[in-house]
């Protein structure tokens, strides 16, 4: 007798319903977990209301989820020589690259040359099945072990965090150096921890509402854009200088433009936002400020290094939740994530 369990299931864009499912098997090197915390992501959102047609997903119906933590409950073949067990807690991340084309092999699996090729790459949750249900089965590659003192909930998040840590790497951060982020959310939140990580001496968040408000309680030097001209107010904290780095985190061609006027001469953006539509950008500043701007696409490693500051608490990401819903109610819960008034930051849902 098949065992069943209960999934998310995007029907279309936006008609969800809590499905019953057949329980997946693991394959080789691969993992079966009982699925405790699910964090809803941005790319959630876009993906369920239909805004990447045909690539994320490919087709509908649908599972998403990317982001969370559980058990193993079951071995594909080869797992164990892995030195995975059953009963091991870890945490998930989604790229699932095929690890022998020339961006693989050199560590940069998010940028894998053979993406989204069937057999080859697969990313959980964006091109195939999430992990909104109660089980899913993941590549040995894409787990990662939990210590005792992270909970699940914050276990759910070390893929948000790694993005994170990912951007402030790539935004070559230097002991002492001044870092402004904007867009104050959870992924800017995270990064702002991330660039103390690295060795900044100050950040500043530029945002606005209930999250620049939490970034002010976490101890972040706060530009409020409802306040007036944020670059003028970046330049007048560091000196008229500008900062040496900015992360940008908000994906919105404004923020974009403001986190280039922002820098440094000399200075470095890293760009992990998105913006769905094209920006206009001065190049003059670019050319003659010897200005950077980088991309930041997803982690590459960072998992591993960014797991043991969540359980330091360095990386804040337990403070970040802000509610909590049931599989059965994802409907409310995604629907508290869109309502910027609703003050959500990170939902972890529970299956």
């Amino acid at each position: 007798m098949t065992q069943m369990m209960q999934a998310l299931v995007v029907q279309e864009p936006n008609v969800l319903e809590v499905s019953d499912l057949p329980i997946p098997e693991p394959g080789r090197n691969e993992v079966l977990a009982r699925v405790r915390s699910v964090s809803i992501c941005g790319t959630d959102a876009h993906l369920i209301n239909g805004d990447y047609p045909g690539f994320w997903p490919t087709g509908f119906p649908f599972t998403p989820g990317h982001e969370w933590a559980g058990e193993i409950v079951a071995l594909g073949p080869g797992a164990d020589t892995f030195g995975w067990k059953v009963g091991d807690r870890v945490a998930g991340t989604s790229h699932n690259a095929c690890g022998a084309c020339q961006k693989c092999v050199e560590g940069q699996y998010n940028l894998c040359e053979n993406y989204g090729k069937p057999g080859l790459h697969s990313q959980y949750g964006h091109n195939v099945q999430g992990v909104n249900a109660t089980y899913a089965v993941h590549n040995v590659k894409c787990i990662f072990a939990l210590p005792d003192e992270m909970t699940f909930d914050e276990g759910a998040l070390a893929d948000p965090a790694s993005i994170a840590l990912h951007v402030a790497r790539r935004g070559n951060i230097k002991p002492g150096d001044t870092v402004a982020v904007t867009g104050a959310g959870a992924v800017g939140l995270l990064a702002g921890d991330a660039a103390l990580i690295c060795g900044a001496a100050r950040v500043i968040m530029v945002g606005r509402g209930h999250r620049l408000a939490r970034a002010g309680t976490l101890g972040f030097e706060m530009v409020d854009t409802l306040q007036g001209d944020p670059v003028a107010r970046v330049r007048e904290l560091t000196g008229g200088l500008g900062a040496d780095v900015v992360l940008e985190c908000a994906g919105v061609p404004e923020t974009l433009t403001w986190a280039m006027a922002m820098l440094r001469r000399g200075g470095r953006c890293a760009m992990v936002g998105i913006p769905t539509e094209d920006v206009a950008l001065k190049c003059q500043p670019l050319v003659l400020d010897e200005l950077e701007l980088v991309g930041s696409r997803a982690s590459a490693g960072e998992m591993r290094r960014v797991i043991p500051f969540i359980a330091n608490g360095r990386m804040r990401a337990k403070e970040l939740i802000t509610h909590h819903f049931a599989l059965a109610d994802y409907d409310k819960a995604l629907a508290t994530f869109n309502d910027r008034s609703s003050g959500a930051i990170k939902i972890i849902v529970n299956p």
